[in-house]
């Protein structure tokens, strides 16, 4: 697999409400697993948030189940993802695709039909393509960023412009 297309997720939008549930539906896919940091509220949040919690709502209203996918190794993941009553696989260490194979064995979903959603190249779209899963991009949440995804944006940014998504 070329390093480019090992990164590119199979599809980008700006927000995860842009993303087109019917659409996956009729794909077959049933299951989302879900970046917090940055795809779901702001960056080493501690809680979820309106938007979140609005998101899940609206998965689980269109069929869907889901499961955060979170590299954190505290339990602040588990605590987020327990507040929005969904399940959990902690220290998943993205890109590595373990992690993914963990939350597929949890949710008992075969890797064509889940998908992979998240906001950085480097960790959540490797991770989601070598699993492989259906990957989804969407652009930040926030601006406010811990320091070392700061300093990964702009080669994020050259990954994209050369991969062209």
């Amino acid at each position: 697999m070329n390093i480019f297309a090992a990164m590119k997720p199979n599809a980008v939008y700006k927000s995860v409400y842009d993303i087109p549930l019917e659409t996956l539906k009729e794909e077959g896919k049933t299951c989302l697993l879900l970046d917090f940091d940055n795809t779901l509220g702001p960056d080493h949040a501690t809680a979820p948030d309106i938007y979140a919690f609005d998101f899940i709502e609206k998965v689980r209203n269109a069929g869907f189940i889901c499961c955060l996918v979170s590299n954190a190794k505290s339990s602040r993941s588990s605590g987020i993802a327990d507040k929005l009553g969904i399940p959990c696989v902690t220290y998943a260490h993205k890109p590595r695709p373990d992690g993914v194979y963990r939350a597929l064995k949890l949710m008992d979903t075969p890797k064509e039909n889940a998908v992979m959603i998240g906001d950085q190249v480097f960790t959540d779209f490797i991770a989601g393509r070598l699993a492989p899963v259906y990957t989804i991009m969407v652009e930040k949440y926030s601006s406010k960023e811990i320091w070392y995804v700061v300093l990964k944006r702009p080669f994020e940014k050259l990954v994209r412009l050369i991969g062209r998504f």
